[in-house]
């Protein structure tokens, strides 16, 4: 996975007030969860700004992170948990962060790759990939920056599902029945069937 830093500073300041203060700087409200855990037992928050063109770099990309957050001269290895957009604009306006560590499983969306050419797309099919990413759970030590599947052996009107995938020191935590891959048929490849069937 590759890896990137973010400069932040923390903020003391909380409430949708500072919030909105802090936007019209051009900065982005964060909040990283670390670790360590509060008597409460949930893990404790650290809320951060960052300016908008450092957060940009981290979530308007095809590419996974894991995040080297550097917050007023100590850094937290982390990895994005949510972002929230603005409904019109479109633009980051709260990030969350969760604090991992290399020995700690974690769940991560990874980006899809397919390798190889398919049976049904030489036979008129249109290879569609109906996800972007595949939930796993692992240590982001073994996590690649893309998941590679083959499909050179996919024909006309078949599919790949994830119960059907795996890869090494990582479990795929996306449901089981859900396809991932499929080789839909086109209507040239539908009437080349057809005359097929006729002359049959």
């Amino acid at each position: 996975m590759k890896e990137i830093t973010i400069k932040g500073t923390v903020r003391v300041a909380e409430g949708k007030k500072a919030a909105r203060a802090l936007r019209r700087e051009g900065l982005v409200p964060c909040v990283i969860y670390g670790e360590k855990r509060g008597e409460d037992g949930l893990p404790v928050a650290t809320p951060f700004s960052v300016s908008e063109k450092e957060i940009n770099k981290v979530v308007f990309t095809p590419n996974i992170y894991l995040v080297r957050v550097q917050l007023d001269g100590a850094e937290h290895t982390a990895v994005i948990k949510e972002i929230q957009f603005h409904p019109v604009k479109d633009n980051v306006v709260h990030v969350d962060f969760y604090e991992v560590t290399p020995d700690k499983p974690i769940v991560m969306g990874v980006p899809i790759q397919t390798v190889g050419l398919a049976p049904g797309v030489r036979a008129g099919g249109r290879l569609t990939t109906m996800l972007r990413k595949l939930n796993v759970r692992a240590k982001y030590v073994d996590i690649p920056e893309k998941l590679t599947i083959d499909v050179s052996q996919l024909e006309l009107g078949k599919s790949i599902k994830v119960r059907e995938l795996s890869f090494e020191n990582m479990e795929l935590v996306t449901p089981q029945e859900v396809v991932v891959i499929t080789i839909k048929m086109t209507r040239a490849a539908r009437s080349a069937a057809d005359a097929a069937a006729a002359q049959a």
